[in-house]
């Protein structure tokens, strides 16, 4: 057997590389604002292809160079290069329905950077300048050691130094650009191919990261919305190489797939002209192929979530009071109402596009429902199933449900059950469009358990789990619980996936699991919780653990790696020495402290150990012959030093004095903040700030008595093993925790041999068995 393992890779240090030339098209990024679209995707090994649409005269699209690769693993980086003064760089510009190379706002090159002196600077270098050729097709030469900015030249010339450029990257516009903010009354599409590139000079090769993780059995999952600036090419190949095989979970995103009509000073979700909008479509057909060269499958999730300001305002889901529902992302999305037909319609055309995408790749369609729910507000548990078309289903005035969190009424949750139907309804249909475009497709149903399966909200699921998706309404459950995992909430994992495989019937082997994600980089130690969650996951004979997802992966460097080894023999047996044996241990506590003594006599002591460490000889308490069989037979059992095992010490093994009896209020476990949810157990020596707290990961079964606030609590809590106590719900902010408990100590023998002679027993000498502590 064998577990996973991880680290965090900032650079690399010793591991393979190769060259690549610079501008290659693999590695250009593009960039727009709001609410225009831009994709790029390499056609060839030497060309790339921007689609674009615009929607005002405003809109503009960079096709970038970054000196710094800011998107990819460490290990699979490009090498950071600023100095571009001994680099000539050489492609075919073709363009249709953009400005034009010989117009003004025609294709720019803007290097940014620093001059000589060090001064930030920007140039703006007009292609047409460096052009050979039509202002829809040429041929252009860009040598960086003689180069000007300026829209005619000479007289114009602005001279550019690039030997400090941090980017630099070409517009892309519309023909009816002019910097303004008209709105075009209909999208306007263009594209640009650039082929042919070629850099040549001292200074035109990099070195990449090349390094290929072996598989360790995870899979990966991304987003559109996250990577939509990247080639695929770039995307697909960085997942394979970092390890990660089998089906890609790919999120077709909230925000960037949908064609856009003008109304009323916005622009709103529109099927003029298709489903998808060009750029979109032509990202993800060429994902679909990459991903099949790649020996991959995908996964094509789609949520019931929208961008809040292109979504139709009776589409979306409301509260009681008629408040949108929105999430919290800036700035936010909001959530479709599975009771609007309008909305419910748009989604089923939306996965016919992805699954024809598919099948055009010829890879096997695999179709998700991502996370489908009816939206709780965080702030104070209003569920937003009052719009009104939910409001026309449930009969036109259904009841009031002012919080879903605490004690419902029967009609309340009558209501809730309605919902839920609703929501299987929507999520039955949507399934049934894809199976009528691909009727082999296998269909996924991906849920969020910390919302659905709320301790603060236990009637949640009636609506947001309903009994409608019960096998075999699909292929496969796929679960994900981030929040509990980055929070180290581990036992609510369990507990949460055992109640949804209750509640819908899926067995193990048609369930996928989702780990992460890491929200900030700060937030970097969490990969340590997800990597586990990921193990269990697997241990647990999950089908598929997908890691969420790339960007993150990315940005932190996360590298992981499968340990294969004895994994079935554990390292602690979880059993007690034999107390007819270690009743009469001899004891030594032990701590390190460093001591440095100056030639007047002062001494500086610095303390290395924030605990002592236990060292007992259980020796004494050998009696007889019976006593050496038994203590021979635990040793083999131990196989000597290799395994641990519990021991009572005699003078120090509970909460209280020695002789009392444990009571919930010996010990302090922490101080409620309102998030966290797990706290180790602790015995204190001392007093004040200054006691010792020494840590207690064996604590004896049943002993254990926690109190809040001064009041034992009997349920609400349970031990999650290794001396920790989980809370089912975090306990409030200020609130005091204490507990009272015995316990035993972790140990193992201290040495791979016993030494006993019957003859030096028998005359009354007891022979010598060490034991040590172990650090947990």
């Amino acid at each position: 057997m064998s577990g996973l393992d991880y680290w965090l890779a900032d650079t690399r240090r010793g591991q393979e590389a190769r060259h690549m030339k610079r501008f290659a098209p693999t590695h250009w990024t593009v960039n727009f604002p709001r609410p225009m679209m831009a994709s790029v995707v390499t056609t060839a090994p030497d060309a790339l292809r921007v689609d674009a649409v615009f929607y005002g005269s405003g809109d503009l699209a960079g096709l970038i160079w970054e000196a710094e690769d800011k998107w990819s693993h460490p290990l699979l980086a490009y090498e950071t290069a600023r100095d571009f003064r001994e680099c000539v760089l050489r492609f075919r510009w073709r363009s249709g329905g953009l400005r034009q190379l010989d117009e003004t706002h025609g294709p720019t090159l803007t290097v940014e950077g620093r001059d000589e002196a060090g001064n930030p600077r920007s140039w703006y270098v007009r292609l047409w300048n460096y052009a050979d050729g039509t202002a829809e097709d040429a041929w252009v030469t860009l040598d960086f050691s003689d180069m000007d900015g300026g829209f005619l030249l000479p007289g114009e010339a602005d001279p550019v130094w690039a030997g400090d450029v941090d980017r630099m990257f070409i517009s892309i516009a519309p023909p009816d650009y002019d910097a303004g903010t008209v709105v075009f009354g209909a999208a306007v599409e263009g594209w640009a191919e650039v082929s042919g590139i070629r850099c040549d000079g001292a200074g035109s090769v990099l070195s990449i990261g090349d390094v290929m993780v072996p598989e360790h059995g995870l899979s990966m999952a991304t987003g559109y919305d996250d990577c939509f600036n990247q080639t695929p090419e770039r995307i697909v190949a960085s997942i394979h190489a970092l390890g990660y095989r089998g089906d890609i979970n790919h999120y077709v995103g909230m925000s960037h797939y949908f064609r856009l009509e003008p109304l009323g000073g916005g622009h709103y979700v529109s099927l003029a002209g298709g489903v998808l909008n060009t750029p979109c479509a032509a990202w993800n057909a060429d994902f679909a192929r990459r991903a099949k060269a790649m020996g991959m499958g995908v996964i094509w999730s789609l949520s019931y979530e929208l961008f809040d300001a292109h979504c139709w305002n009776d589409w979306k889901q409301r509260a009681e009071n008629g408040d949108p529902a929105l999430t919290g992302w800036s700035p936010p999305s909001t959530l479709l109402s599975p009771a609007h037909d309008g909305a419910m319609s748009y989604l089923r055309l939306v996965a016919g596009a992805f699954v024809a995408i598919a099948l055009a790749a010829d890879i096997a369609v695999k179709f998700q429902v991502g996370e489908p729910w009816w939206w709780v507000m965080p702030a104070d548990g209003r569920i937003c199933i009052y719009d009104a078309a939910a409001r026309a289903a449930f009969g036109g005035s259904p009841v009031s449900i002012p919080d879903i969190r605490g004690t419902l009424n029967s009609g309340q949750k009558a209501l809730l059950d309605q919902a839920g139907a609703m929501l299987a309804a929507s999520t039955a249909a949507l399934c049934a469009w894809v199976k009528g475009v691909a009727p082999d497709a296998v269909t996924l149903l991906l849920a969020y358990l910390p919302t659905v399966l709320d301790p603060l909200a236990p009637e949640a699921k009636r609506a947001n789990m309903p009994v409608g998706w019960a096998f075999p309404a699909f292929d496969v459950l796929q679960l994900e619980d981030y929040d509990w995992v980055t929070e180290g909430r581990a036992r609510l994992t369990a507990k949460g996936i055992d109640l949804a495989t209750q509640r819908l019937g899926y067995p193990v082997a048609e369930q996928h699991y989702f780990s992460g994600f890491v929200l900030l980089p700060e937030q970097a130690g969490q990969w340590q919780r997800i990597a586990d969650a990921a193990d269990a996951a697997v241990k647990r004979g999950t089908a598929a653990t997908f890691v969420w997802a790339l960007p993150q992966v990315a940005r932190d460097g996360f590298t992981c790696f499968r340990l294969y080894g004895e994994e079935d023999m554990q390292a602690f047996d979880d059993v007690a020495f034999p107390l007819s044996i270690g009743r009469e241990a001899s004891l030594a506590p032990a701590f390190s402290t460093q001591i440095v003594e100056s030639p007047s006599g002062h001494e500086r002591r610095s303390s290395d150990w924030a605990d002592a460490r236990l060292s007992f000889d259980v020796g004494p308490g050998v009696r007889s012959e019976a006593d050496i069989a038994t203590l021979i037979a635990f040793f083999r059992a131990r196989r000597g030093a290799a395994r641990g095992f519990r021991l009572t010490d005699p003078y120090d093994d509970r909460s209280c004095a020695i002789g009392g009896m444990p009571g919930p209020l010996d010990q302090r476990l922490g101080i409620g903040d309102g998030v966290r949810a797990e706290f180790p157990l602790q015995r204190y020596y001392g007093d004040g700030e200054e006691a010792q707290a020494r840590r207690i990961t064996r604590p004896a079964p049943g002993s254990i008595r926690v109190a809040v606030d001064g009041v034992e609590v009997a349920d609400g809590w349970s031990h999650a093993g290794a001396g920790v106590i989980a809370f089912d719900v975090a306990p409030a902010d200020g609130a005091v925790l204490t507990a009272g408990f015995r316990f035993d100590v972790p140990v193992r023998f201290a040495e791979d041999r016993i030494d006993i002679n019957r003859a030096t027993f028998a005359a009354g000498e007891a022979p010598s068995v060490p034991l040590v502590e172990i650090r947990e």
